[in-house]
C-alpha cells in the first residue's frame, strides 16, 4: 500500500512523515523545505505475528508494509508552476490513497501561509490544485482521442467519458464522486489515475491539549469531520508534534507515554487502521518455521487469488487452502488441537479469504 502525505506548507506534513516513518526528512519553519519527495517503509504493527512466531518457532517475522511518500508543501497556483510547482503532484499519481494534513491548531510562532487556521480553506486551496492538474490531464487525453472518435466506437465511448469527467471537474467536483455505473467506463477512470479519484485520510494536526479527548472540543476538528463525512473519507486526530516525540522511544516506553496522555494507539495506528478501513483491505496470515508473516488482500478476495500474492505459481496451480481462524488457533492453543476439533477446513476456489484467516496453500504446477 502507497500514501501520498499531502498539504499546505507549515501544517505539520514533513514532521507526520518523520514520525511515521523516523526517516528524518528535514523539517522547518518555512516553505519547500522538502525538495525531493521523501519516501518512507513502515510496518504495520500486527500483533498476531509475534503470537504465531512463538507458535510455529519461526525464524523471522515478516510484517505487511506501507510506503509512504512526503510531497512538498502545495500553494495556490502549483499546478501552474507556483511554489515548487507541479512536478510534485505527479510524484502522488501512483499512490493507492492520499493522506491530506490540515492544520487545526493555533501557534504564533509557526507562520500559517494564508495568515490564519481555518482548515476547509486550505482542503479547498489544496483540492483546486488537484482538479486544475487533472483538467490538464484529462485536456490533453480529450485532444488525443477525439481525433480518432468517428471512425471508432471504443475511442467516441472514451472521449465522451473524459468530456463527461473535465465537465465534472471544471464544476468544482472530484473525479470520484462522478456517478459511473459502466464497468468499461469506470475501469477506464481507474485507469486514468486522476489525483481526484483518489480516495482521501484527513488528518487533523490538533495540539497536544486537544489529543486525549480525540479533539472532542476543538472546532476546527469538528469541521473537518462534517466535511469528511460528506464526502465518504475518514478522518483522524494526530499531534504531529506528539508523534515525533513517541517515534523515539522503544516499545514499552511508548505504550507508557500514551497511557500518560490518556491515548490507547499512537497515530500510526490510527492512520493504518482509517487507510485498511478507506481501501477495504484486509490481512491473512502464513507460518511455519521459516517465516510469519501478513499478506495485504482486498476485502473478498478469493483464495486463488489471495494465493497469488505469494507466488504466481501458486494461483496458475491452486488445488486446496487449508485454512484456520487466528482466534480459533489461538483458543486451541496448537494447529493440531484446532484440526482435532475441526476447526481447520479445507477450502476451494470459491472460499473469500477473511482477516486473521492462517493459511496453507496446496498446488500444483
Amino acid at each position: 500500500m502507497k500514501l501520498g502525505i499531502v498539504g499546505l506548507p507549515n501544517v505539520g506534513k514533513s514532521t507526520l512523515f518523520n514520525s511515521l516513518t523516523k526517516a528524518g526528512a528535514e523539517s522547518a519553519n518555512y516553505p519547500f523545505c522538502t525538495i525531493d519527495p521523501n519516501v518512507g517503509i513502515v510496518s504495520v504493527p500486527d500483533h498476531r505475528l509475534d503470537v504465531l512466531a512463538d507458535l510455529y518457532d519461526s525464524a523471522k517475522i515478516v510484517p505487511a508494509v506501507i510506503e509512504f511518500v512526503d510531497i512538498a508543501g502545495l500553494v495556490k497556483g502549483a499546478s501552474k508552476g507556483e511554489g515548487l510547482g507541479n512536478q510534485f503532484l505527479s510524484n502522488i499519481r501512483e499512490v493507492d490513497a492520499i493522506v491530506h494534513v490540515v492544520r487545526c491548531f493555533e501557534n504564533d510562532n509557526i507562520v500559517h501561509v494564508d495568515g490564519s487556521i481555518n482548515p476547509l480553506r486550505d482542503i479547498e486551496t489544496i483540492n483546486l490544485e488537484l482538479i486544475f492538474s487533472d483538467i490538464e490531464i484529462m485536456e490533453r487525453r480529450y485532444a488525443k482521442v477525439s481525433k480518432g472518435a468517428r471512425n471508432d466506437k471504443a475511442l467516441a465511448k472514451e472521449a465522451d467519458l473524459v468530456k463527461r469527467i473535465i465537465d465534472h471537474l471544471e464544476s468544482g467536483k472530484m473525479a470520484r464522486s462522478l456517478e459511473i455505473d459502466d464497468e468499461e467506463e469506470q475501469a477506464l477512470l481507474q485507469s486514468f489515475n486522476l489525483l481526484t479519484g483518489k480516495p482521501v485520510i484527513y488528518a487533523a494536526n490538533v495540539s497536544e491539549d486537544d489529543l486525549a479527548d480525540d479533539a472532542a472540543s476543538n472546532e476546527f476538528v469538528a469541521s473537518v469531520r462534517e466535511y469528511a463525512a460528506s464526502e465518504g473519507s475518514e478522518v483522524f486526530v494526530i499531534c504531529a508534534q506528539i508523534e515525533q516525540e513517541i517515534a523515539e522511544l522503544d516499545d514499552d516506553e511508548k505504550k507508557m507515554f500514551l497511557e500518560d496522555l490518556g491515548l490507547s494507539e499512537s497515530g500510526l495506528e490510527k492512520l493504518i487502521k482509517a487507510s485498511y478501513r478507506l481501501l477495504g483491505l484486509i490481512s491473512y496470515l502464513t507460518a511455519g518455521p521459516t517465516e510469519s508473516r501478513a499478506w495485504t488482500i482486498k476485502n473478498g478476495t478469493k483464495a486463488p487469488q489471495a494465493a497469488g500474492k505469494i507466488h504466481s505459481d501458486f494461483e496458475r496451480g491452486f488445488i486446496k487452502a487449508e485454512v484456520v481462524s487466528y482466534d480459533d488457533l489461538m483458543a486451541c492453543g496448537t494447529y493440531n488441537a484446532a484440526k482435532e476439533k475441526g476447526l481447520v477446513r479445507m477450502e476451494g476456489k470459491e472460499y473469500v479469504v477473511k482477516d486473521g484467516d492462517v493459511v496453507l496453500f496446496r498446488f500444483n504446477v
